[in-house]
Parts: structure tokens; C-alpha cells; sequence
């Protein structure tokens, strides 16, 4: 807050405080004139007004709201807030800071989140046969604290704070099994991340289905893990990899002639061609293009089927993120795609990212890609 609005909220607090004292002292003393009756003379439609003491109990009650406002400047920032804390003081991360509103806030939702969490640790880690996690959790936690602290933590900080994330994927493959914890997870997913994935978690353009096979950054428990902790962009995990880039736009690069040759090439790639009738010659160019070093392949493979490495999805499937027409193809080449993953872990906590990550792996389709595609192919031969 200004000194401005400051001064101003202390100096008008101060006047009407002193105003209402004021007030009230000033009808405590006055004594009017009574008339030999005990009246003051004054008739209000033939009623006669007496002069009676206010009742105790009133006064009592006003004193005490003046005395308690006093008091409140004291223990609270309310007098020049931006240089007096007040005396008051609530328990924030571990330490004793001065209260305000927002630190307030924050006591509350650890203290909560210390009734949820022993929760998880009692009813929930120990029957589904993963108490060991308390450990990793544990430490986990004192290495997020020791990043948050510091203005300039160790350089590797992050990536041992990744490493032991990823060492609670086996406890999240046994809560994966365990219907109180799916039954939390649930509860997590419908609360933060249906709004994207959908109820159902099949999501729509732009927001990937969890429940197939198909995972641009993996499908493993440390890969959803990951996902949930640092979030992802465009495509990229760039805690891993921070020069990495979205998915660019290439229609200043390849022209239309191009953008429309990658297209029909990756058209006659993918699983799901829509008994489009290709244009071979426009094929012929565009996987020139597609495999020049700096182009595609740079990102999606040799043979179009993706690097989690790079988050660059499989182009031979019929899974398509942003639609799988040969007009969408082209929107995606001549503009680029730049979806943003938020991460969770600051929201959510390392708890709940474990129920949510064992929910979503629930959910998952574990057949391997592979198998799925020979299957699908089979039954296109078949018909």
C-alpha cells in the first residue's frame, strides 16, 4: 500500500474513532434544564420526554467496541500498515511472520493441508501398501522448500527435485489399485482438470485423451508425474530442456507449396488417411521437406513416430491432437500449435499430485502402442 492511501486510511480511522468517543462522552456529561416533573419540557405528540441514563449494559457494549478497535491497531496492521506489522503473528511455512490477510490464509490451508495429509499417510498410503513413500515425500518436500527460499539455489536442484519425484512411481502404480485412493483421485480430476480433459477424460481438440495409449510425454507413472509437477509447454518439459521451442509455424519457411506437399506426405504416413486420394507427387516432395535436417525430422523421427524426448508427437497413428483433416494438417504446419500444460505442484502439493497421477494412470490404456496399431491394422485387413 502507498504512503498516500495508507496515511489517508489511518487519519480517517483515527477521526472517526475520536469523533464517536467524542460523541458519546459529550451525552454523558450533558445535562439538560428538567422541568419540576422530572421532564425536559419537550412534548412529542403528547409524549413526554424524560432525561433517563442510558442503560449500563449499552454503554458497556459501545466502551468496549471503542477499546476493542484500540486494540486492533495494536495487534493488527491497521495504523501506517506499511510500517507497523502490528504484534499478532500467525505460523507460515514453518516460521513466525507478522499477519496479514494473506499470511493468514496461508496458516489455514497448512493446516488443513497437515489434516489431509496425515489423512493420506494413515488411511490411505498404509493400506494400499505404500507407506515407504512418507519418506520420499519427505524429502521431497525439504528440497521444494530449500528451491522456494533461495533466490539463487543450487543449479541441479531442479533436476534432483525431478529425479525424486519420479521415484514415487511405484507407489503410484499400487495406489492405481486402491479404491479409496481412486476414489479421491477422482474427486481431484473432476475439481481441476475436467474442465480441459472432459468428465470422462477423453478431452476434444487440443486437449489429449488420457484414456488411450497414445502419451506425446510418456504414459508411465514418472511420466505423468512429471507432467502434473512441472506442467508442460507447447510440447516441451523446459525444466528438462530450456532452449527447446513449441511447435513452430512453418509457412514463412516452406511457402504454401510446401506447407501443402509436409501435409499430403504426412497424410500418407498417418493411420487415418480417410480414403483421401493422395497426390503422390505433392508425397514425393513433401518427404523431401520433412526429412531435410533442420525440418521435421529434426523433432519427429526419421519415421514420423515422435520422440518423448522432445514431446513431439507420433505422425503414423490415427491419434491426432489437433484434428487428423488434411486442412487441419495444413493449419497446424503454416501457424504452429502452442499448448500450455499447467504444472500443479504449487496448487495441488506433492499428495494430491499422487492420487491424480494414480487416477489418470487408472484411466490409461497399458497396451503398448505397438500392439494396438498391428491390431488396428488387422482389423482394417480384415474388413
Amino acid at each position: 500500500m502507498t504512503f498516500f492511501w495508507s496515511s489517508w486510511i489511518t487519519i480517517l480511522s483515527i477521526m472517526c474513532w475520536a469523533g464517536i468517543l467524542g460523541v458519546l462522552l459529550y451525552v454523558l456529561k450533558y445535562k439538560p434544564d428538567l422541568e419540576e416533573d422530572g421532564t425536559t419540557g419537550h412534548t412529542y405528540d403528547g409524549i413526554q420526554e424524560y432525561d433517563k441514563p442510558l442503560p449500563k449494559w449499552w454503554l458497556v457494549i459501545f466502551f468496549g467496541s471503542i477499546i476493542w478497535g484500540a486494540a486492533y491497531w495494536v495487534f493488527f496492521p491497521a495504523i501506517q500498515p506499511a510500517n507497523w506489522d502490528g504484534i499478532a503473528t500467525v505460523e507460515v511455512d514453518g516460521e513466525t511472520v507478522p499477519w496479514s490477510s494473506k499470511n493468514e490464509l496461508y496458516s489455514e490451508l497448512e493446516s488443513n493441508n497437515k489434516v489431509f495429509t496425515d489423512n493420506f499417510e494413515q488411511n490411505i498410503l498404509a493400506k494400499a501398501g505404500a507407506s515407504d513413500a512418507t519418506k520420499t515425500l519427505a524429502a521431497l518436500a525439504d528440497m521444494q522448500t530449500t528451491l522456494r527460499r533461495n533466490e539463487e539455489p543450487p543449479a541441479d536442484l531442479q533436476t534432483q527435485i525431478d529425479d525424486k519425484v519420479t521415484e514415487l512411481a511405484p507407489y503410484v502404480e499400487k495406489l492405481s489399485s486402491d479404491p479409496n485412493a481412486l476414489k479421491v483421485g477422482s474427486r481431484l480430476f473432476l475439481q481441476n482438470c475436467s474442465v480441459c480433459h472432459g468428465s470422462n477424460a477423453k478431452g476434444a481438440i487440443g486437449y489429449p485423451n488420457l484414456t488411450d495409449n497414445e502419451w506425446i510425454h510418456g504414459g508411465k507413472p514418472e511420466n505423468i508425474l512429471l507432467t502434473l509437477h512441472n506442467g508442460r509447454n507447447a510440447g516441451i518439459d523446459y525444466s528438462k530442456n530450456p532452449a527447446a521451442l513449441p511447435m513452430p509455424a512453418w509457412r514463412d519457411d516452406l511457402g504454401e507449396d510446401g506447407i501443402r506437399a509436409v501435409a499430403e506426405y504426412v497424410l500418407s504416413i498417418s493411420g487415418n488417411q480417410r480414403d483421401y486420394d493422395l497426390d503422390q507427387t505433392m508425397v514425393t516432395q513433401g518427404e523431401a521437406l520433412f526429412k531435410e535436417p533442420t525440418n521435421c525430422v529434426l523433432c519427429h523421427g526419421e519415421d514420423g513416430k515422435g520422440m518423448i524426448s522432445t514431446g513431439a508427437p507420433n505422425l503414423t497413428d490415427n491419434i491426432w491432437l489437433w484434428g487428423d483433416t488434411r486442412e487441419s494438417l495444413r493449419e497446424t504446419l503454416r501457424y504452429g500449435r502452442a499448448g500450455v500444460m499447467p504444472e500443479w505442484q504449487t496448487k495441488l502439493g506433492n499428495e494430491r499430485i499422487m492420487l491424480l497421477a494414480a487416477y489418470v494412470y487408472s484411466l490409461s490404456d497399458k497396451t503398448p502402442a505397438t500392439a494396438t496399431a498391428t491390431n488396428a491394422a488387422e482389423a482394417t485387413a480384415a474388413n
